[in-house]
């Protein structure tokens, strides 16, 4: 079943003279239990693309089907409460709030969620365990490495327990060791049956995936051009 569909999707960024033209046409379909990877070169639409898949915008023209429910012309605010519980975020620079610590940042979802206190903590306590970073829980990120950092920010994205994640460049500020790591929890996810979309520029990180969409100036090609 196809959790994720779009047919002609367009993104147009405008200003007073210039218009720009981010994703053209983009026809694709996603199946539940899926992990697919979006590859392409710097600019080609990469992060678009995922930002309207994830709700974060609105595409220009096209239609998006999630889950069957058109969301391709909602407003923000019902963006946002499709978004809770039915969707995880896994961001290249983290996006982990400085002033929360550990735990308090992997139960924000569950917070905005109204999950009561004790089955919060309950949750962390056992995502933290499964991350490997029960010892950082009352640590705040600047005193965490990137890969501990990135394992919160991927603890903070599944606690909800989401049918899709949504990854943009998760290894991008990682080094080799930290990067597999990272890239094992998401496929650990994914066999686990959380549908699983990533945005990369990395060969490496692409063979994690079970199929590869490439993106070329805003249209899906036949094959990579790096």
């Amino acid at each position: 079943m196809a959790l994720i569909k779009t047919e002609n999707l367009k993104k147009v960024f405008r200003t007073e003279e210039v218009e720009t033209w981010a994703l053209s046409d983009v026809t694709l379909e996603v199946n539940e239990g899926e992990f697919v990877a979006i590859m392409g070169p710097s600019g080609c639409g990469k992060s678009t693309l995922l930002n309207i898949l994830g709700l974060l915008d609105n595409p220009t023209e096209g239609t998006y089907l999630l889950g069957g429910t058109d969301v391709s012309k909602m407003t923000e605010d019902q963006r946002t409460e499709i978004r809770k519980g039915l969707l995880g975020f896994v961001f290249q620079s983290f996006n982990l709030i400085d002033e929360l610590n550990v735990q308090e940042n992997i139960e924000l979802p569950l917070l905005y969620m109204g999950v009561p206190t004790a089955e919060r903590h309950e949750r962390a306590k056992e995502m933290m365990q499964r991350m490997g970073i029960s010892h950082r829980a009352k640590h705040f990120p600047n005193q965490l490495s990137g890969g501990q950092q990135q394992r919160v920010a991927i603890a903070r994205a599944v606690i909800p327990h989401p049918k899709l994640i949504l990854a943009d460049e998760p290894t991008g500020n990682l080094d080799s060791k930290n990067g597999s790591e990272v890239m094992n929890l998401l496929t650990e996810l994914w066999k686990e049956g959380t549908t699983v979309v990533m945005v990369t520029h990395s060969l490496r990180d692409s063979t994690y995936a079970s199929r590869v969409i490439n993106l070329f100036d805003g249209h899906i090609i036949e094959k990579a051009i790096l």
